[in-house]
């Protein structure tokens, strides 16, 4: 049975007016994200990536295209459905703890704020905090405030801030950006596991490539578009790590961004030349002027 899709981009755009000039920080993205998925999305700087991640976190709404998370049309929807999307449907982890934590609060206190802006915070509420907080590793650290607390469980107190009201999408944005590495990879343990016990589907935009070994699936994007996935797949017995396949996106229109070091290595800029080898099962790509150029590159499928 195929796996309700929870995440649905179709052609999203955003442009940014700033001064006289426009930016175009989505290029009419596409992407899907299953229900209950542990994924990252990663990308260099100016990519689109948190642009993405804030208009599905309700914060930014896109300029054209489709955007529906579990069912709410996001594009459309009115100030009081995104304040109730926010509110319940979706957490968001920051990389700075400061955006994530109110400092003169202690860790439950902390977990028990959005519960409180949501209509309750009496005993049934508490107890959901404190096992938000065992469920993190900090059944000792609940009254401490987070100047008492590491990097690292600062970090889990903002997960645990942003299940609070039991959403279904997890955000995290930079989530290891300022722990070491076995921080981080602690921090990707717990996600992993409250992703597997709770159906949570959680959405991680990372500069870090080595998220690879600890979700399913990640999602390139470069210039506002998704320009590739590597999956995970199960390794060979015996193998300490699961193996990962890469492939270029082509969307509904046909577009495809082919890796720009596959491109530079053969030689191919500006026009482009594509046949069909049929009796192959392939495409071939070439330059328009093949003169310098190296050859072409293929896609199989």
């Amino acid at each position: 049975m195929r796996t309700a899709v929870h995440v649905h981009c179709q052609d999203l755009v955003r442009i940014y007016k700033i001064a006289d000039l426009e930016v175009v920080a989505l290029r009419g993205l596409n992407l899907e994200v299953a229900a209950g998925e542990m994924m990252a999305i990663v990308g260099n700087s100016g990519s689109g990536k948190s642009t993405l991640l804030n208009i599905l976190g309700g914060l930014d709404r896109p300029s054209a295209g489709a955007c529906t998370v579990g069912g709410l049309d996001l594009v459309n929807a009115s100030g009081a459905e995104l304040a109730e999307y926010k509110r319940y449907e979706v957490g968001f982890v920051w990389q700075q703890s400061a955006r994530n934590l109110i400092p003169y609060l202690g860790a439950l206190d902390n977990v028990l704020a959005p519960m409180l802006f949501a209509g309750g915070a009496g005993s049934t509420e508490r107890r959901r905090a404190r096992e938000l907080l065992a469920a993190c590793g900090l059944s000792e650290r609940m009254d401490h405030k987070p100047p008492q607390l590491s990097g690292g469980e600062q970090q889990r107190v903002a997960i645990a801030v942003a299940l609070a009201n039991e959403p279904d999408l997890l955000l995290a944005d930079e989530p290891t950006g300022e722990v070491d590495n076995q921080t981080a990879g602690d921090i990707y343990e717990l996600l992993r596991r409250l992703n597997a016990e709770r159906r949570l589907t959680v959405m991680i935009v990372t500069h870090d490539r080595d998220v690879t070994r600890h979700v399913s699936r990640v999602v390139a994007i470069r210039d506002g578009q998704t320009s590739s996935e590597i999956v995970q797949r199960v390794g060979l017995p015996g193998a300490d790590e699961p193996a990962h396949e890469e492939y270029v996106i082509v969307d509904e229109t046909g577009r495809l961004q082919i890796p720009r070091e596959h491109l530079e290595e053969l030689g191919i800029s500006g026009r482009a030349t594509v046949d069909v080898d049929a009796a192959e099962g392939r495409l071939v790509v070439r330059p328009a002027d093949p003169s310098g150029a190296r050859g072409g590159t293929e896609a199989t499928p």
